[in-house]
């Protein structure tokens, strides 16, 4: 059985084809700056070389169109006919409090995504466009959405409500939703494979840092907490995002200068974090360079970032009672030694201690690793995310009648043959970047 899964952006879509009975990656790849005066597609196929082609890509229609004919390809595809797709699984940001898990699409529950587009502006409609593309392009297989929003929907209400007025919780939706949820269920599970615990009986702390950077407390198994909120505006400092702020800021700003509201939310996602302190790098690894060259603005901004990181494990930890591990995932999570021993160092007395050595080992993608001391009571991993796994898991369930959002990921599991097979490209390339890596791989 073959599985599509889609995860387009205003201007993009991503795609990953999964033969489930292989349990292997057939391709994957990305159609690029859709809508724009030209466009282009780059495919990683299995066992061939990869393609790259540009050309005119008007909408997202033509885009999954020119995906369907890159797999196709007989040179740089990845399967032979278009039947061999079997199910399409798709990305959307926000279900809101009416669709909490993941679900076959048919046009009711396109009504329902597009009433909610006003919780999610910025990717709502590009995910809802992609999917009535790829129904119209792929009309006789089922389309599976599977929201970012739902892995959070265990969250108790006191971890996720505001103290506003509380008819703006029922009249408006106000509320805190959380967001990498697909990236949160594939690591929480991963990391209780790698405790050799029941998932239903772990306990960890979850730090995806990337441009978009978020944290989650997971309480035997399931969402507990997150720091994203009703908008991916809140909790920690990311690449354009300003993160926790005192709202006062907001009004004051706007008086002084005379900002819109548009504006205002505009300076908040688009010129803060990292970019507003240092006001010329969005990229860690300019950070990074920065900080090596004594720039003190950067220097300040690694400082912020990773400071509000250690003050959430620290008000998680309180909030878990009990902590079995520390997960880094995500761009910088997986590949910046510095960022992740300045959120945990000097959290000994928590039960938290590093290995300096298997720290510094591990700064490439794609291999999951230890990085705690022998001693350390609460372990820290590097677990790269694999959402379009999570996508296309719940695709199937959906297909076979057996989903359920924390109970389905069997493959999981199977965590030597799954390392094997979803790794196995990317791990000789890394090894022999750095050899290090054999000894602390898990």
């Amino acid at each position: 059985m073959v599985i599509l899964t889609l995860n387009c952006g205003s201007s993009s879509a991503k795609f990953q084809v999964y033969d489930w009975d292989k349990k292997e990656v057939l391709g994957v790849g990305i159609v690029e700056r859709i809508g724009q005066e030209m466009s282009n597609i780059e495919h990683k196929p299995l066992n061939k070389n990869e393609f790259e082609e540009s050309g005119p890509c008007h909408d997202h229609k033509v885009a999954i169109e020119w995906i369907i004919k890159t797999i196709l390809n007989k040179d740089h595809g990845c399967i032979e006919k278009i039947d061999e797709i079997k199910a399409v699984g798709h990305r959307v940001l926000h279900g809101g409090e009416i669709v909490k898990q993941s679900t076959v699409v048919d046009e009711e529950v396109l009504k329902v995504f597009e009433s909610l587009n006003h919780l999610g502006p910025l990717h709502n409609p590009a995910n809802i466009q992609g999917i009535r593309a790829a129904m119209a392009v792929l009309p006789e297989v089922p389309h599976c959405a599977v929201m970012d929003t739902a892995w959070h929907q265990t969250m108790p209400a006191h971890a996720f409500m505001y103290a506003l007025p509380y008819d703006w919780y029922t009249k408006y939706n106000v509320r805190r939703y959380g967001f990498h949820g697909t990236s949160y269920l594939y690591t929480a599970k991963r990391a209780s494979v790698l405790l050799g615990k029941d998932p239903a009986k772990t306990n960890v702390i979850i730090c995806h840092i990337g441009n978009g950077a978020s944290m989650c407390a997971v309480k035997d198994g399931k969402c507990y907490d997150t720091s994203m909120g009703m908008t991916p505006l809140e909790g920690l400092i990311m690449g354009s995002r300003c993160g926790d702020i005192d709202p006062a800021i907001v009004p004051y700003i706007m008086k002084e200068t005379g900002m819109s509201g548009a504006e205002m939310d505009t300076a908040m996602n688009k010129k803060s974090g990292i970019l507003g302190i240092t006001e010329k790098f969005v990229d860690r690894r300019d950070i990074q360079t920065g900080c090596d060259n004594g720039d003190e603005r950067c220097i300040l901004a690694m400082e912020m970032e990773t400071y509000r990181i250690k003050k959430y494990i620290g008000s998680y930890y309180a909030a878990l009672g009990h902590v079995d591990a520390i997960v880094f995932t995500a761009g910088v999570g997986e590949m910046n030694p510095n960022y992740r021993e300045k959120s945990v160092g000097g959290l000994e007395s928590m039960g938290i201690k590093l290995d300096d050595s298997k720290n510094k080992a591990s700064s490439t993608r794609n291999c999951e690793t230890c990085i705690s001391a022998d001693d350390s009571e609460v372990k820290v991993f590097v677990i790269p995310t694999d959402e379009e796994l999570v996508m296309t898991e719940d695709t199937y369930a959906l297909m076979n009648g057996t989903y359920d959002i924390h109970t389905n990921y069997t493959y999981y599991f199977q965590s030597k043959e799954y390392k094997n097979k979803a790794r196995e490209r990317a791990l000789p390339a890394n090894l022999k970047k750095n050899p290090a890596l054999k000894d602390i791989m898990v």
